[in-house]
């Protein structure tokens, strides 16, 4: 299995196809399948990128990560992976959820080699007790397939979903239960205790084409906060879905594919 060796950890990959490099930076809990569910059927229609799908240390298959301790230390080992995978190179960032928190750390100490950045449900402010989101909605659901699932199955689907079938049960289940399930949850918990960096984020313009994908019934992270850093990204486009949690990919992948594809053609126009 392909491990990136850095100081504080052994970071795993999954590194598809030739071209310009995205990484791909998973949220909280999930590991690298949260985002190659997403990502890669956008790329069975669209060559000439390299897609490298990690494991954030504490969850997938990443491992001997004990000597992190903060988010700044979990910043510290992307870094010292992209260093040793990316050398100087120009690279992409897609980041859902923490991961979208991580990239825009990527973007204040490596911002010469981003070429660009899709934040999916980022979170923006670290304490949920800040943050400013909606009460918990469920707008769709299927009871007669919900009714075949587990009691257990169930309230865990209904906790965070806003629309529950059979299809995005699936892609749940599969994309981003399977990655919490494996999760180090006591390393987790240690994290959440220095959930936020401790230096100054979006200090200056990112003004390289970026997209920013929000659920408008997101209860996690909500969508009002990013309207704080829109004007640091002047190339951005700012999305607001409704019909969509902080699963957006997954319950409106119509419009997730469509508005990736329209940020990667601006990046092939810059």
């Amino acid at each position: 299995m392909p491990y990136c060796h850095v100081n504080t950890a052994e970071i795993y990959y999954e590194d598809y196809g030739e071209g310009q490099p995205i990484l791909m930076i998973h949220g909280f809990s999930p590991d690298h399948r949260l985002m190659s569910g997403c990502m890669e059927p956008i790329f069975k229609e669209r060559e000439g990128y390299r897609r490298i799908y990690i494991d954030l240390p504490g969850m997938g298959q990443s491992k001997n990560y004990e000597r992190i301790d903060t988010t700044d230390d979990m910043l510290e080992a992307v870094l010292a992976f992209i260093d040793k995978t990316l050398p100087q190179a120009s690279f992409l960032i897609a980041g859902e959820s923490y991961g979208g928190y991580l990239a825009r750390g990527i973007i204040a100490k490596r911002r010469a080699q981003v070429a660009g950045a899709a934040f999916i449900c980022p979170m923006i402010i670290p304490r949920f007790e800040d943050r400013t989101v909606p009460h918990h909605t469920i707008l769709q659901k299927d009871d007669a397939f919900l009714s075949s699932l587990s009691e257990e199955e169930a309230e865990d689907f209904a906790s965070m979903g806003v629309v529950l079938n059979e299809s995005t049960w699936n892609r749940y289940r599969k994309e981003i239960l399977s990655g919490c399930r494996i999760a180090d949850q006591r390393f987790l918990e240690k994290i959440k205790q220095h959930y936020g960096f401790t230096f100054e984020l979006d200090g200056h313009e990112f003004d390289r084409p970026s997209v920013f994908l929000l659920g408008r019934q997101d209860a996690t992270v909500g969508y009002r906060d990013a309207y704080g850093i829109l004007e640091r990204f002047p190339r951005a486009t700012f999305a607001v879905l409704d019909l969509a949690g902080h699963n957006l990919q997954i319950e409106q992948p119509q419009l997730f594919h469509a508005l990736i594809n329209e940020w990667l053609d601006r990046v092939e126009r810059f």
